[in-house]
């Protein structure tokens, strides 16, 4: 193992631990405050990307090209260290986090101040077959998985004849009521309406999608008229809405619901919600509370206003900020509006204290909540008011093209977004690019046999 001591350089080193929505905008405040010489800014990430999240259910649609949906670390951070591994400990007593880069190889950077970014992962419970039946909608790779798999399932079911072979590649499962799995499903949903026109052989009675949620109603974000209203809108567009309803088991992918009823689904995503991040729930010294987040100051400094923690910073999903802007007590939502301003104050604040000057409270009363429900549909709501339909979708693809990072990215986001909306989805599936080298082996095998 190598060790890289902050101690051997001599201007601060500042470690950013995660590069998604908090991570980005940190290193990226940083660079444009900090002067030059001030110091240094490293990421640590395993991937080289930050993916804009918001976009993922238009991915799994098709509705976005994936790589419009990620922003290049090195492309924009242009006066940052990435390094391209996963943080498996933060040590603050001696200012080092420990990396285990991609070979496998461990590596421990010493820092003056570290920023913790890790995010939160998939929540998922133990339901015998998960591992195996189920995929997430959290990362770029399992958004294209979930489109390829779509596609696929239609090409080969339109080959087939009515049966349960065919039905079983017709059936979609989303678990989780939440943002995520709504959205995701909702943009499925359409997907899977528009490749009926491509394919004269199936029927849309044929195509089965399951939504599947624990609690007594979806999308608690929003008020309870709002929650209603999707739900209505979701089952007269045919889906089959399971609400106060677990899964038990999906076990070769038959699906048995805590109903009683079991279904066989071609397809199961799972998105039953987020939990901490193991590396900093479990390997860390720094203060953590019983969810395993990130003890954090207004600040965003790590501590308590009456324990403070120097040199060390937290926000984003994986850090306990206290929401000013709501009661005593309350936190901030685990969403990319926190994560984004989170970043920008935390880079602003982090080069105050390096200067001398007193950081700043982080306070955001949220904009509303808007969500895409397929192409063309959507909800909105701010306060009183509430915006659904085709409006709402308007609203939606404008706050997001506005949201997303750096103006390159808008412009490939909203040239994608024209090309759709005038030549129509590109429904190809590359799922073979999963395994690109199953081809190759056929054709050496085959020659042996020759």
């Amino acid at each position: 193992m190598k060790t890289i001591s902050a101690k051997h350089v001599s201007t601060k080193r500042i470690v950013v631990v995660g590069g998604g929505y908090a991570g980005f905008y940190t290193a990226w405040g940083l660079e444009r405050r900090l002067r030059r010489g001030e110091a240094s800014v490293t990421v640590i990430d395993p991937a080289p990307y930050m993916t804009y999240q918001p976009f993922l259910p238009e991915v799994a649609a098709g509705s976005i090209e994936a790589r419009h949906a990620v922003v290049p670390l090195r492309r924009h951070l242009r006066r940052t260290e990435v390094v391209s591994g996963r943080a498996t400990s933060i040590d603050h007593g001696s200012r080092t986090v420990t990396v285990r880069l991609v070979d496998g190889s461990t590596t421990t950077i010493g820092y003056d101040e570290v920023v913790v970014t890790a995010g939160a992962v998939t929540r998922v419970h133990p339901v015998p077959g998960v591992a195996d039946a189920a995929i997430g909608l959290k990362r770029i790779e399992e958004a294209v998985a979930i489109r390829d798999a779509v596609l696929t399932a239609f090409d080969e079911a339109a080959s087939l004849p009515p049966g349960a072979a065919r039905s079983r590649r017709l059936t979609v499962t989303f678990i989780g009521g939440g943002f995520a799995g709504v959205e995701g499903f909702a943009e499925v949903l359409s997907l899977a309406h528009a490749l009926i026109r491509s394919h004269p052989e199936l029927s849309r009675d044929e195509v089965t999608f399951h939504l599947v949620d624990a609690g007594d109603h979806l999308l608690p974000e929003v008020g309870p008229r709002a929650r209603e209203w999707v739900r209505r809108h979701l089952e007269r567009r045919g889906a089959l809405v399971h609400l106060r309803t677990t899964v038990t088991s999906l076990v070769g992918g038959n699906v048995t619901l805590s109903t009683g009823e079991t279904f066989e689904s071609g397809l199961v995503v799972w998105t039953a919600g987020i939990t901490a991040n193991p590396v900093i729930a479990r390997h860390t010294d720094l203060p953590i509370d019983d969810r395993g987040l990130v003890v954090v100051r207004p600040d965003l400094r790590v501590g308590t206003v009456e324990d403070p923690v120097d040199h060390a910073w937290a926000a984003g999903d994986d850090a306990a900020v206290p929401d000013l802007a709501r009661e005593r007590g309350a936190y901030t939502v685990p969403n990319a509006q926190h994560a984004v301003r989170q970043g920008k104050r935390l880079a602003t604040n982090l080069v105050a204290t390096l200067r001398g000057r007193r950081p700043r409270d982080y306070r955001h009363r949220s904009l509303g909540v808007i969500a895409t429900l397929g192409l063309g549909h959507g909800i909105f709501q701010s306060g009183p008011v509430t915006i659904t339909g085709f409006p709402a979708w308007v609203v939606h693809r404008g706050y997001h093209v506005l949201a997303v990072p750096t103006w390159e990215r808008k412009l490939r986001v909203s040239i994608g977004w024209l090309g759709g909306l005038v030549l129509g989805r590109d429904i190809a599936s590359l799922q073979t690019v999963q395994q690109p080298r199953a081809a190759f082996r056929e054709d050496a095998g085959q020659r042996r046999l020759a």
